[in-house]
């Protein structure tokens, strides 16, 4: 497994100080309306662990709000009085980290981390977080939600995205061997009924589907096309496979020209170009794609600059849209590096698709560990799929670093 190693340095929050500028103009940056980022300090139940490396913040960042009930943002289908309850009584596993697909990625965080044997000095806590809700009980309320009335449509298709991402990192560890393996396969088997509720109304839903979604946030279809259709290859479903690639091909086969000048807009954490391409390299094959990529992105550079895609910036962390900017770097970059591997060895794009990736993956990462809980409770998963190459089969296609 490739993933991306190195250290992450310390960022010290700097309490109440100025930056120079601020002090010969006598106004802070917030008063100017610029909001500095400051980094929190380190979890005192990680001091002894030295260096601190990212891994160990993100997964302290999805323990500590996997089982957090408050503030929470629910997207909740009222039938009648009966339904008016907390989050945790809705959907008694995905409740935390401040709404459902949320929760879902950060679950999903935390068995990658302890999966890939990634922080193993955390492994004993992180199963024990994943065995208190991974429980047949409370799968089962998260079944009897789904099967709500007028709830076909629940977090889709983003959040049930990730859900598949979530069964699909089991469903890899569980064909593994030692105790992980046989953990794994008691915590899939029993997420498998609620599995089988959401590939039913996925399954349901994408014939129907006319049109692709091309926004820059949850509605996306190319983003979830591309989970789904990791899923399914993942899990032998030869159905929901065939049924992706079709539509993928259908909706964007013939593309051409995409407005890259247009992005981003100023909520996106999801690049509507750049995911389309990721989804279309999972379906092609190297030359094919390589051919659709110089009608689609006509622009890619051959020089190996990184400057010919701007990062996007966040001038107030603080709010839970603007921040979505952090996550479209991270997203950028998984879906460069993804565009990067799958490219004959010889494309001379490469270079600056993979510059682009590292220029865009840095950013985002540097906003990770915000003490902002807008960001903090989401942006972890984005760095860790983006870290740990996630999307990228490492066992074909071309090596990205």
């Amino acid at each position: 497994m490739i993933y991306r190693t190195g250290l992450i340095a310390l960022m010290i929050a700097i309490l109440g100080g100025c930056s120079a500028a601020d002090e010969e103009d006598g106004k802070s940056s917030q008063d100017r309306g610029v909001y500095e980022r400051r980094n929190t300090a380190p979890d005192p139940a990680d001091i002894g662990l030295a260096p601190r490396r990212a891994e160990q913040a993100y997964a302290r960042i999805a323990l500590n709000c996997i089982n957090k009930q408050y503030p929470n943002k629910i997207s909740h289908v009222l039938n009648s009085a009966a339904d008016v309850a907390e989050p945790e009584k809705l959907t008694p596993v995905f409740y935390g980290c401040y709404d459902w697909h949320s929760a879902v990625h950060g679950h999903w965080l935390l068995t990658r981390l302890w999966g890939q044997d990634l922080v193993p000095e955390m492994d004993e806590e992180i199963a024990a977080a994943l065995a208190a809700n991974f429980t047949t009980e409370k799968i089962a309320g998260e079944i009897a939600y789904f099967n709500g009335d007028d709830r076909k449509a629940f977090e889709r298709p983003y959040g049930i995205a990730w859900f598949l991402q979530l069964t699909t990192e089991l469903r890899e560890i569980a064909d593994g061997e030692g105790g992980k393996a046989e953990q794994a396969k008691v915590w899939l088997t029993r997420l498998e009924p609620l599995e089988s509720v959401i590939v039913g109304n996925i399954k349901g839903w994408l014939p129907k589907l006319a049109y692709p979604i091309r926004l820059g946030t949850h509605n996306q279809s190319a983003f979830a096309l591309g989970l789904f259709l990791d899923w399914a290859d993942r899990s032998g479903d030869d159905e929901m496979a065939s049924l992706v690639r079709n539509k993928a091909l259908g909706f964007h086969s013939n593309d051409q020209n995409c407005p890259m000048a247009y992005e981003p807009s100023g909520e996106d954490f999801l690049s509507s170009c750049l995911m389309v391409a990721d989804l279309m390299r999972r379906v092609m094959d190297g030359d094919e794609f390589a051919s659709w990529l110089s009608d689609f992105l006509p622009a890619i550079p051959t020089d190996g600059s990184d400057g010919w895609l701007k990062v996007g910036i966040v001038n107030d962390p603080t709010d839970g849209k603007l921040v979505h900017l952090d996550g479209l770097n991270l997203s950028r970059a998984w879906a460069l590096e993804g565009m990067a591997s799958a490219l004959p060895v010889d494309d001379q794009r490469r270079a600056s698709l993979l510059a682009s990736a590292s220029l865009h993956g840095n950013s985002g990462e540097n906003s990770v560990r915000t003490p902002h809980y807008s960001g903090s409770h989401w942006l972890a998963s984005f760095a860790t799929y983006w870290r740990t190459r996630r999307g990228i089969d490492t066992s074909g296609g071309n090596p990205v670093s």
